[in-house]
This record gives structure tokens, sequence and C-alpha cells, in this order.
């Protein structure tokens, strides 16, 4: 399964892109051995409309184009269910054996999702009930997926 990252805002040259890079490229290595592999990573520009309903829907307009057809859809969002890494790894597992070919993890806008999206997605999943900078969001996204193909294959890396 092809699984994309879809993000609201560009993260700019320096430590916080060149972690979320590291943390993607070790998935995109490590995630075929156990059937999951790393389609793209899309970022698009915060709308710059006059309302946040306004700008959750272009920006919900944005990751509609992005998706490929048919695809799975997992929003993250502060209201989102709380899961740990090995569940996060299980639900994965799941979609995949699903026959799913593609599969999208929304990262929303500082607005957040527009209600269409979450009407349409297939896990609304939070991190917790902090509120996370969009860069490190990122980041984490990046390692749960690291995580989750460790965890998939049995590799030492996540210890329970």
């Amino acid at each position: 399964m092809r699984i994309g990252v879809f993000a609201v805002g560009r993260l700019k040259a320096g430590p916080e892109k060149e972690l979320a890079a590291r943390y993607l490229d070790r998935f995109s290595k490590a995630g075929p051995a156990v059937g999951l592999e790393l389609l793209r990573l899309v970022e698009v520009n915060e709308s710059r409309a006059g309302n946040a309903e306004t700008r959750k829907r272009e920006e919900a307009a944005q990751l509609e184009k992005a998706l490929p057809d048919g695809s799975l859809l997992v929003l993250l969002d502060e209201r989102g269910k709380a899961i740990d890494s090995e569940a996060f790894a299980t639900l994965l597992a799941s979609f995949r054996d699903g026959g799913k070919r593609d599969l999208m993890i929304a990262i929303g806008g500082a607005d957040g999702l527009d209600p269409a999206l979450h009407a349409r997605a297939d896990a609304v999943l939070g991190l917790g009930k902090m509120t996370w900078p969009h860069q490190l969001v990122r980041i984490l996204v990046a390692e749960q997926l690291y995580r989750a193909v460790t965890i998939l294959s049995g590799h030492p890396y996540h210890r329970a």
C-alpha cells in the first residue's frame, strides 16, 4: 500500500524539515518489506481567505485534488482518537490487508480540517490533547510511519 502525507503549510529549510525527511527516508527504505511504501509528500500553501470556514474549504479542495482515486483518508485532528504506536501499526496493516492501494494522511492548517473531510475520512486520529505546531506534527507523523514499519517487521526500534 502506498502512503502519502498531505500537509497544509510548507516546511522551510532547517532542522525540522531535515528530521521529517530523515524519518520519511527510513520509512521509504524499510516499508516495502512489509508492503508499505511512501507515495509522496504533498505540501500546499495555507489559504488566505478572510474567514476560517472558507480557508478550511479551500484547503480541503486542494487535498481532494491530491487524493488518488479510491484512496483511504486518515485525518489528524486534535479531537481525533488517540491511539498508541502499536495500534497505529495495526491500523495501517488492516488498511493494507483490506486491499486498498493508497492511503493519505492529512495534516490540516491552523483552522483545522473541513467538516466534509471528516465525513469522508476512514479514520480521524489525534496526537494527544495538546496543540502541536505544524512543523512538529510533520516530524511526529514521519516518525510514527517509520515506527509502524519496525513494529510490523519485528525490528527492535520499537520497545513497548
